[in-house]
């Protein structure tokens, strides 16, 4: 996997795609005992309000990718540490942008746009937005005892006619928003590090 690390100890991994990839570094991140794992993806925005380029910080997130389950049942939620999340907040909030919450529904499915029984069940779980890795990282971070958060770009509308996400789409999504994204990002984990403050209240 592409890894980098700075001075400060900080390191970006870029995993590729998939629940799959998402358990697979999360298992092994939990050898160095990270002080928390922040998630840097895109997603697809599944509300009137969320436009493409609106970030969002999940509250939650819901299990339909099967990777999850290998680690927790079913009925354990798939959640982000909350002081993680306050960290990229107050990020977010100084440079002047605004953010969503809300919970995200994270699936294997590649293709599913055009399937109106399974948009009709998002529509019923009043998801916020959908992508294939947030719930795998929560959950595989409280297995490992990882304090672990997301933040998501939303970079296609799937449920609108013109939103489904193209190569050209998602080009000019990443040259217009990526380097904001990372920017969050790496300022609210160097400050996490560099305070040294506690961000996992539990020990499980």
């Amino acid at each position: 996997m592409q890894a980098a690390t700075n001075a400060d100890g900080l390191s970006i991994v870029n995993f590729g795609i998939g629940s799959a990839n998402a358990a697979t570094i999360m298992d092994l991140l939990s050898a160095r005992e990270p002080k928390g794992v922040l998630f840097l993806g895109k997603c697809g925005g599944l509300k009137r309000s969320t436009e493409i380029g609106h970030f969002i910080l999940p509250i939650a997130a819901i299990r339909g990718e099967g990777t999850s389950n290998d680690y927790f049942p079913p009925e354990v939620p798939a959640l982000p540490s909350f002081k993680l999340h306050k960290f990229v907040s107050d990020k977010i909030v100084q440079h002047g942008h605004d953010y969503r919450t809300g919970v995200v529904y994270t699936t294997n499915r590649r293709v599913w746009e055009h399937d109106k029984v399974f948009q009709e069940r998002l529509r019923q779980m009043t998801c916020i937005a959908i992508d294939m890795e947030t719930a795998t990282i929560f959950i595989v971070g409280h297995h490992n005892q990882i304090a672990r958060g997301a933040l998501l770009l939303v970079s296609d509308v799937p449920v609108t006619p013109d939103g489904v996400k193209t190569e050209e789409s998602d080009i000019r999504v990443t040259e217009r928003w990526s380097e904001f994204h990372l920017q969050i990002g790496i300022e609210a984990m160097t400050e996490i590090g560099g305070k040294g403050e506690r961000i996992k209240h539990f020990t499980y």
